[in-house]
């Protein structure tokens, strides 16, 4: 694939085009095979845009769409898509269902986003449900976890259609071959966990298109020894949030450990590159940008609160899925291997 065109939603998100216009032109210069058409309700937009000064040639890969009013971030899904067809979000993705862009990127109501996805792109054949994933650092880099919120409950079934997409997913972006597929439980041992992970636990071990290697606990996650961990949409997102909330609070503490006297504060200085390394690596916007998998198209959401250098991540992630093919890669694994 030559060019590659994103549509992104300039409205969703905290910040709004204040973010994502910055961080859509600084893609635009980071990818010179990279077009850009960036969904807006102008009069919020042009005001901004008017400010820059930018190349002919930025401007060529740009190209700006006036969309309605945009997805509330707490309005409910089934709202969205009766009341806001013209919005932003909506006419991002449609843009995509179209075959007029590649990929579509929001920072919007999540909810919003998956009942728009499910509506304009369908469902790949094989899979019930779209779900969450994103990478989580562990101590020999990162691992893809799924599903992150998009299913509440998820049956034994949908649980095997995310080890498979996760395993696909993990194969083509990081050029993994075979991936080590987990599925999370509340502890190693075969008897442990509820009905459904156990039952889930037998189909996925019975599916040899996957390198499964049984169940994870909650501190195994970021031991490095699965790339892929599976779970149902509650547990992922608490277990998530949780750790990202714990990141934090570590950093936290440091910090003010190190400055609570004059030794302490010159020990800081000879360990500051230590730290910044270690907080680069936790740091949990370095890995925004979650793939809602499952979908007959790539679209990926941004955290609602994400700075233009963490949109950024997120537009970079859906460049590396466009060049990798990930919903066909997909496709082609359920053709082979589907058994629901």
């Amino acid at each position: 694939m030559n060019r590659v065109i994103l549509s992104v939603d300039a409205m969703g998100g905290d910040h709004g085009p204040r973010v994502t216009l910055p961080a859509s032109l600084s893609a635009l210069s980071r990818y010179p095979d990279l077009s850009i058409r960036l969904h807006a309700e102008l009069d919020v937009l042009q005001p901004i845009l008017d400010k820059l000064s930018l190349s002919d040639e930025l401007l060529s890969r740009l190209e700006i769409v006036a969309s309605g009013a945009s997805v509330a971030m707490d309005e409910k899904p089934s709202s969205a898509v009766r009341h806001r067809q013209g919005s932003s979000m909506s006419q991002a993705i449609k843009c995509v269902a179209q075959g007029r862009a590649h990929a579509c990127v929001s920072a919007g109501n999540t909810g919003a986003l998956m009942a728009f996805g499910r509506q304009q792109l369908k469902m790949l054949p094989g899979i019930d449900r779209p779900a969450i994933i994103t990478s989580v650092p562990t101590s020999g880099g990162h691992c893809y976890m799924l599903d992150l919120g998009a299913n509440v409950d998820s049956s034994a079934e949908h649980l095997l259609q995310f080890a498979i997409m996760g395993s696909v997913l993990a194969e083509a972006v990081d050029d993994i071959k075979s991936p080590a597929v987990a599925l999370l439980n509340n502890g190693e041992e075969v008897i442990k966990g509820n009905e459904q992970v156990r039952l889930a636990n037998e189909l996925i071990a019975a599916n040899n298109s996957i390198n499964y290697i049984g169940y994870v606990e909650g501190g195994g996650v970021f031991s490095g020894r699965a790339d892929v961990v599976v779970c149902d949409g509650f547990v992922g997102n608490v277990a998530l949030k949780s750790n990202e909330g714990l990141a934090k609070l570590i950093g936290r503490k440091v910090r003010r450990s190190f400055m609570k006297n004059m030794y302490r504060r010159l020990v800081a200085m000879l360990a500051a590159p230590i730290l910044r390394e270690i907080e680069e690596e936790m740091d949990p916007s370095r890995r925004n940008g979650a793939t809602l998998i499952g979908l007959q198209g790539i679209v990926l959401k941004s955290h609602g609160s994400a700075n233009a250098k963490c949109f950024g991540y997120a537009l970079d992630q859906a460049v590396i899925e466009v060049r990798k093919n990930v919903p066909e890669l997909i496709a082609e694994r359920l053709k082979s291997y589907r058994k629901y």
